[in-house]
């Protein structure tokens, strides 16, 4: 397998602080490969200086062959960048935009106006590219930089939250384009995020980081088959004494208190929740609600950390 991205040990410290601890990373050439993690896990600072806007102060890190410190131009040319906040100019057209871009990459003259016409198709915004960026919608906006990133051909694409503050509608459109992209332009996609159901769909692998240190890394499919077990989430009005005595239950895994809820990972759920009931009742335990889930990517966050995604910042 060729790996278009490698790390080794890379770190970046502030003074006492380790924003990215050790990281190692094996990226797959035309993969989507996610980082997931929750806010301030080091996601971000692991990207930035993949793109060589930060200076890591430990280990190293090649892009496309390219050592990100002794080769930071040859980094740059390989790569496009999607960054989360918004950067865009809302007096310029769609069209503008990408021309300037194109400009600033160096895309040859004779080859810029066909390449415009292909980004333009690809994120569907060739009936709008004359009009200007203050009237796009939030979806819009965000294809637009997508292709901004992608008009000088680079063999891997930087996406940083590609879909934060996006409503779920148009967050699945942009999902759609990301797979797109990746299928006809041979691009290696890296993208952050801090959504469950993004990495699951979009990502052929994901890697978890936590506190700056990369918990584990497979295919969703794969991490979610490593728990073999399933989540029952049950509400009870004496949390205390009921994680106490289920702690006895030979038949569960794991268990974890969370937002004043009980989690727990149980083989083969549809069979256990009248149990548990059960076992709940006969021990003057009343429940107030109860749920069963199949393994989420949730799921492997919570086995790895003991918390959730949302605590995680």
């Amino acid at each position: 397998m060729e790996f278009i991205i490698e790390t080794h040990n890379i770190t970046k410290k502030y003074d006492d602080f380790t924003a990215v601890d050790s990281v190692n990373l094996k990226i797959p050439k035309n993969s989507v490969y996610g980082v997931l993690g929750p806010n301030g896990a080091g996601k971000t600072t692991l990207i930035s200086m993949l793109c060589t806007i930060l200076h890591p102060t430990g280990g190293s890190a090649t892009v496309n062959g390219y050592d990100i410190v002794k080769n930071p131009k040859e980094v740059r040319e390989s790569i496009g960048i999607v960054f989360q906040s918004r950067a865009l100019d809302d007096i310029l057209t769609g069209r503008e935009h990408l021309e300037m871009h194109a400009a600033l990459y160096g895309v040859p003259k004779d080859l810029r106006e066909k390449r415009l016409e292909e980004v333009l198709d690809l994120i569907a915004l060739g009936p709008k590219a004359d009009e200007f960026v203050k009237t796009y919608s939030g979806g819009m906006k965000r294809r637009l930089e997508i292709g901004r990133g992608l008009i000088h051909h680079p063999k891997v694409l930087f996406l940083d939250e590609p879909t934060l503050g996006l409503d779920p509608q148009t967050r699945e459109s942009i999902w759609e384009y990301i797979q797109k992209l990746n299928q006809e332009e041979n691009v290696t996609v890296l993208m952050t995020t801090h959504y469950m159901e993004e990495a699951d769909k979009l990502c052929d692998e994901v890697a978890i980081i936590n506190r700056g240190n990369i918990i584990t890394a497979d295919s969703p499919s794969n991490l979610k088959r490593e728990l073999k077990s399933d989540t029952i989430t049950i509400r009870v009005d004496k949390l205390e004494e009921f994680m106490e005595k289920a702690r006895t239950l030979d038949y569960i895994k794991e268990i974890f208190e969370v937002d004043s809820e009980i989690k727990i990972m149980v083989e083969r759920g549809d069979y256990l929740v009248p149990e548990i009931v059960n076992f709940a009742n006969k021990n003057d335990i009343f429940v107030n609600s109860i749920e069963l889930e199949h393994p989420n990517l949730e799921d492997v966050f919570l086995k790895y950390t003991g918390r959730t995604i949302s605590e995680g910042g």
